[in-house]
């Protein structure tokens, strides 16, 4: 596991899990495999994580994808929660306390911070990348900018 809050890593650390990436999904288009794949990926290497995941755009809510942690949420509507906040937004949210964020869903009740980043593949929405986490104020604007960087390589590696 890459500790990426460590003195001195910062990007640097999203550069490593960049190149690993793009080697983990090359040679395969499936969406359901890289989102499998990329989901495990970043829960088993980005530290403090209790929920990596997918939630696929499916008239006008998101339907549970590929994830790794607790069960999840299944059905969550546009600008409900943060998920629906940033499908609705096209926008990422990066909250430091989702139990001030209003109109949060807990799925699981652990999950104290989270940060959401919308998949946008020809200006359509597909989804969503979620991720939470037990810690209060995990996602910087570092870890937004590397995330946001993933999210772009598995989208460009990936038919959907």
């Amino acid at each position: 596991m890459i500790d990426l809050n460590a003195a001195g890593t910062g990007l640097g650390g999203y550069d490593l899990l960049a190149a690993q990436l793009e080697a983990l999904l090359s040679g395969e288009r499936d969406f359901i495999a890289n989102a499998a794949q990329f989901s495990a990926f970043l829960y088993n290497q980005v530290d403090d994580l209790n929920w990596a995941g997918f939630y696929l755009n499916r008239d006008g809510e998101l339907l549970l994808g590929p994830f790794q942690g607790q069960v999840a949420c299944v059905r969550i509507p546009f600008g409900r929660g943060v998920c629906g906040a940033a499908a609705a937004s096209l926008q990422t949210q990066r909250v430091e306390d989702v139990h001030a964020f209003p109109g949060h869903i807990a799925c699981d009740s652990a999950s104290n911070s989270e940060l959401v980043i919308p998949l946008l593949k020809d200006g359509r929405l597909i989804g969503v990348l979620d991720l939470d986490s037990p810690k209060l104020a995990r996602f910087g604007v570092e870890d937004q900018v590397g995330l946001e960087r993933l999210a772009g390589i598995f989208l460009r590696a990936t038919d959907c």
